[in-house]
């Protein structure tokens, strides 16, 4: 195989990067499609193979391909193609950027992981699991070299080469009867090693085993004689992994014991189990709270329009805006677009009525208010929302306790209220508290629960917290596509974030097909005019524009503004949002001209709708002054500059982020009239605040400090700009180094 280098005429061996007792694996590139891939050739039994045990390799090594080939989930290694090459047999995965487990405690010199790791490991390869087994597949062979840690966190299952499916008993058996030995010893159920049916809970213990040996650095059987360890694991109890690592949370040590249990039936019923576990012990408290008398729900039953069956059980939230990038990204809320989904009403367990139980006409009069608040929200009054939404909570608190749905219903909002307001910290914390608290009360899968969760991702992502935020809203994901199915508005809506928030860690073709993916959805399920397909082409459109494919990203900036013009009327903003963005394109493009007169047109219309103060109406005057500076109309661009960053220093103060780009516009608008040494000064404060707000080694204080070196150039001053370049390279090379 690697004298040829090429199989099937498409995929070029590159780098041999394993070896296995199946055979090898090879970084490849795909000649046709242009990627990166890896390649596993089946492993030759040898220069005088026994025909018998050769057939059962090459069945067992099919067997993996079609099985492999079946799965579809963020935690299974996806498989490309298989096949036959002149008598090899391959497979072609896609290419892992990271590490398995077993490389990680390697380089690691066998040390334990942290918690926190082991946690998210933990959780990512239950959900995998739990998806695996639902396709009635049981993997066989988990271990931690079958593990892998993406750069990105993503964690993913390998090597399903001796799966199994369960509903075709017949060929295991004729697998299994050969002799050979499926699994590795230190990983090995007692079933396995027994020879007795083996299903899921297999895999769990086997799971057991791997988070046994990531929290203490060695598996729960380290003995040198293979056979010592199978007779281990059939007959001698593990050691609590506590006994060994004082600071192994006290779930998480019960939770690796029960799946170590020599019986099945004594294991968690599943992996989803499992997972649940985690969560709720990542998210409640370690200490005990004084548990409030729970209340009888006596509010009056709301009757319901008549809405399609899938509704049922849908949550609510802040309406969805076209801010883009800019402003608070698309599809920002947990709720769908408009007012049309009602919040279910929550039915409670009947218990004997309290002497103080809060009347009917309390209960009536706070659920007023409530929504009330949510009205205000609705028009934009975010202030006075939170203020009446903290005012309802406090009393639903005292009236029905803080753990009642409608204490946490009113919570949920001052969060939102929190984050409307640009208070995101506090905003996190209120969502994390309402989340842990609805997980104690409603469950980890209750829509409530994720609706919560699935804010604490979005704050996250408001924070810079990308990575945070992935996991999150990958966790949440696969709860809703479980619970309400991929179509359920409510798991779009979460694709939508999980799509975003991907271009935010420069996942660029991927958060594009997932835009594009949920755009089609949203467009089948809601239809292609509903404002939330609408959010989701825009995001289709701005990842389109971050990989630098503007004329598709102008086609289709375009079409949404259309289509926000005829469905929420030509003045709506997230009508005028994408009106500014297909400026935006027009002037990538190289088409100014047509870009500046969108850029008038958009100014007249910012300050018709919403003042010429407005943060928005700054933008667009902005991208006007960009337009008319690249059509060498500098005097023009110099002037409407000052204005700008004056009105906005004025407005949003003189370090605020968007005061500094017009400054720094001005300073380039000197510079191409010649007047370099005023340009100096203007970009000497540009990078002097945002060092004081950024830090010194921030991308964007570096780029101010490279601007004033060009200008110190210009000057004819040399060896300071060289001085200048130099300090910047050392920070830049420190931070890459720190984020290694």
């Amino acid at each position: 195989m690697a004298e040829t280098r090429l199989i099937q005429g498409r995929y070029r061996l590159l780098e041999l990067i394993g070896r296995g007792g199946m055979g090898e694996v090879w970084r490849a590139r795909d000649e046709s499609l242009g990627r990166q891939v890896a390649v596993k050739c089946l492993k030759p039994p040898g220069p005088h193979p026994d025909p018998a045990f050769a057939g059962v390799l090459r069945e067992r090594f099919r067997r993996e391909a079609r099985v492999a080939a079946g799965l579809q989930h963020r935690g299974v290694t996806v498989v490309h193609d298989f096949g036959d090459s002149d008598g090899v047999l391959f497979l072609v995965m896609e290419l892992l950027d990271g590490r398995d487990l077993c490389r990680t405690l390697e380089d690691g010199e066998r040390r334990p992981l942290p918690v926190p790791d082991v946690l998210d490991i933990a959780e990512q390869v239950a959900a995998a699991l739990a998806y695996t087994h639902r396709q009635g597949i049981v993997h066989r062979d988990l271990k931690p070299a079958n593990i892998v840690r993406l750069t990105d966190g993503t964690v993913k299952l390998c090597d399903f080469g001796i799966a199994h499916l369960g509903q075709d008993l017949d060929l295991t058996s004729r697998l299994t009867g050969t002799g050979i030995a499926l699994g590795t010893p230190h990983y090995m159920s007692p079933e396995q090693i027994g020879g007795t049916a083996v299903d899921r809970r297999s895999d769990l213990y086997s799971l057991g085993c791997v988070l046994y040996e990531i929290v203490t650095g060695a598996p729960p059987f380290d003995l040198g004689d293979p056979w010592a360890v199978l007779v281990a694991h059939r007959d001698t109890p593990p050691r609590p992994p506590r006994e060994q690592r004082a600071d192994l949370p006290d779930y998480l040590d019960r939770v690796i014991l029960d799946l170590l249990a020599k019986r099945p039936d004594q294991r968690p019923h599943d992996a989803r189990e499992v997972g649940h576990r985690i969560v709720s012990g990542r998210t409640t408290p370690a200490y005990a709270p004084t548990v409030a008398m729970s209340r009888p729900d006596l509010r009056p039953v709301v009757r319901e329009p008549r809405l399609p069956s899938w509704t049922r059980g849908m949550t609510t939230g802040h309406k969805a805006t076209g801010a883009g990038p800019h402003g608070l990204p698309p599809d920002a809320g947990a709720g769908l677009t408009g007012a049309w989904v009602p919040r279910p009403v929550l039915a409670s367990t009947p218990e004997p009525t309290p002497p103080d139980a809060p009347s009917p006409r309390q209960l009536t009069a706070l659920a007023g208010r409530h929504h009330a608040g949510i009205g205000l929200g609705r028009l934009g009054r975010w202030a006075e929302a939170g203020e009446v939404h903290r005012a309802v909570a406090a009393e639903r608190a005292h009236l029905l306790g803080p753990d009642h749905p409608d204490t946490l219903a009113s919570r949920f909002q001052v969060a939102l209220a929190l984050s409307r307001t640009g208070r995101a910290a506090d905003a996190l914390r209120e969502y994390q508290q309402v989340a842990s608290a609805r997980l104690r009360v409603l469950g980890a899968e209750h829509p409530d629960t994720l609706a919560a969760r699935q804010e604490t991702a979005y704050v996250l992502g408001r924070l810079g917290r990308h990575f945070d935020a992935h996991q999150v809203y990958t966790s949440v994901l696969a709860a809703r596509e479980r619970t309400a199915g991929p179509d359920h508005p409510d798991t779009l809506r979460c694709r939508h974030n999980l799509a975003s928030n991907l271009g935010r860690l420069g996942r660029l073709e991927e958060s594009y097909r997932m835009a594009r993916d949920v755009a089609a959805a949203r467009a089948r399920v809601l239809g292609p005019r509903h404002p939330d397909t609408l959010v989701t082409r825009y995001e289709v459109a701005y990842a389109l524009g971050q990989l630098e494919r503007w004329t598709d990203a102008l086609q289709t900036y375009r079409e949404v503004a259309e289509a926000r013009a005829r469905a929420l009327g030509p003045d709506h903003a997230d009508t005028l949002a994408a009106r500014h963005e297909s400026a935006i394109s027009l002037g990538r493009l190289g088409r100014s001209a047509e870009a500046l007169e969108l850029y008038r047109a958009l100014v007249d219309d910012r300050t018709r709708v919403d003042g010429p103060a407005h943060p928005e109406t700054l933008r667009a005057r902005h991208g006007l002054c960009v337009n008319l500076g690249r059509l060498g109309r500098w005097e023009e661009a110099l002037d409407a500059s000052r204005d700008v960053c004056a009105i906005r220093e004025r407005v949003l103060g003189p370090d605020h982020p968007d005061t500094l780009v017009s400054r720094r516009e001005v300073a380039v608008g000197l510079g191409w009239l010649g007047r370099w040494a005023d340009a100096l000064t203007e970009y000497r404060r540009v990078a002097a605040a945002r060092e004081r707000v950024l830090g010194p080694d921030h991308p964007d204080t570096l780029a101010s400090r490279d601007d004033e070196a060009h200008c110190l150039e210009r000057l004819g001053r040399r060896p300071e700009a060289v001085e200048l370049y130099r300090r910047a390279a050392v920070l830049r090379d420190r931070r890459a180094a720190g984020g290694a």
